[in-house]
């Protein structure tokens, strides 16, 4: 459901939230998150550019979260590389579909619930899960 770089983003946030006190090296978080490194490039620049993540140039530079994990949501991240689109015309653009026909209006409503349960949900969240597998990226 979710496009590959909403997935990438949401791996990439969940684990710099692990690390939240230290900047981490994009290869590094290319590695623990199994993102490519060039993929990975994209996406933290659009999460750069949204304020979630910021970039340290330098030696013991990396990225790290602009904000706390508690702050953070699932629609924030998803928002920030590939924003859920709600159907608001007739995306056929016929004229005589002054509102959304009951096919799209069903689908709105699809979109409706996702983007509220995406912000019902903080990236702390996620992590203070008692599940024991560890969110979206391999511990080394």
């Amino acid at each position: 459901m979710l496009p590959k770089t909403a997935e990438y983003a949401l791996r990439a946030v969940a684990c710099l939230a692990g690390d939240s006190e230290l900047a981490i090296a994009a290869d590094s978080l290319s590695t623990r998150t199994q993102i490519p490194r060039r993929y990975l490039h994209k996406v933290l620049q659009d999460l750069v550019k949204a304020d979630l993540v910021q970039s340290r140039p330098g030696p013991g530079g990396g990225y790290l979260l602009s904000q706390s994990a508690a702050e953070i949501t699932i629609l924030d991240v998803v928002n920030a590389v590939s924003p859920l689109e709600r159907i608001h015309h007739c995306p056929l653009g016929l004229p005589c579909h002054t509102s959304l026909c009951p096919l799209h209006e069903e689908l709105d409503k699809a979109y409706a619930a996702t983007e509220q349960a995406f912000s019902r949900v903080t990236i702390q969240d996620i992590l203070e899960s008692t599940n024991p597998v560890v969110p979206l990226c391999e511990i080394s």
